[in-house]
């Protein structure tokens, strides 16, 4: 049978700390969070006929910013009060918004009944290699004083990532710190009675696929990894459907 179709409604949390696409009629059963520089609409496909709950993390979306540079330890926080309100829903965060899911799961396990991780940048690149000679050397002479912060910025936007460039004040202290974050520790901490799904597009660049193979190896048989043929990083229909598998799952678990 094909589950009524609710529209989903803009919804405040947390005194207008929080914002949310609520779907369905009941309380959230499911909430997901979405990656760096996006927001809730990307799981509208994925969470179609559940009782759930796409946030707007702080920053993005009409969540508003934090008044500080906060890591995934801060959001998971915010979240933290979120979830406190529910009946311990399924989290389902990719990229930026699984950085955060791990840390909730790490530290407030009671508050889900799993988790379903895709495209996480769960460790440091094992590649990348050090930033441009130039970057290097104007760093040097900014920290000595020696050209104005206007030089400085310059060239940041330069040879800084897409998505520090796009970013801006607080925003862009933010994703620095979240970048040079890790999740071994985390990882290891997530109770092995607590499920969590691994839904890896095989293209995925951003988050590459040994990174689930490590996680695979910490998290211990409570866990399992799904790679999905020819997809990448961004939700497409083949990752929408396994993770929609998975959802399905835990939420009966």
């Amino acid at each position: 049978m094909v589950p009524d179709k609710v529209a989903a409604v803009l919804t405040t949390l947390l005194d207008g700390r929080a914002f949310g696409e609520k779907h369905g009629k009941n309380a959230a059963t499911v909430v997901a969070l979405h990656g760096w520089a996006r927001n809730r609409s990307d799981w509208g496909s994925t969470l179609e006929g559940l009782d759930a709950l796409a946030l707007d993390q702080p920053g993005f979306g009409a969540t508003p910013a934090p008044d500080e540079a906060w890591g995934s330890k801060e959001y998971a926080e915010w979240l933290a009060r979120i979830l406190e309100d529910l009946d311990r829903p399924v989290l389902v965060g990719h990229s930026f918004g699984g950085r955060v899911a791990v840390q909730l799961a790490a530290s407030r396990p009671e508050l889900v009944r799993g988790i379903v991780l895709t495209g996480v940048p769960l460790f440091r690149p094992k590649t990348g290699g050090k930033p441009k000679p130039a970057y290097r050397f104007g760093r040097w002479l900014h920290g000595k004083g020696l050209i104005p912060d206007a030089r400085m910025e310059a060239l940041r936007e330069k040879y800084g990532s897409a998505d520090y460039r796009n970013a801006k004040g607080i925003i862009r202290d933010i994703f620095v710190k979240v970048v040079n974050e890790s999740y071994a520790d985390q990882l290891a901490a997530i109770p092995k009675n607590l499920p969590v799904r691994l839904v890896w597009g095989e293209n995925d660049t951003a988050a590459p696929v040994w990174m689930p193979g490590e996680a695979m190896e910490i998290l211990g048989e409570n866990a399992t990894l799904e790679i999905v043929p020819g997809s990448a990083h961004l939700l497409d229909a083949g990752l929408v459907k396994s993770l929609r598998g998975s959802i399905d799952e835990l939420r009966t678990f």
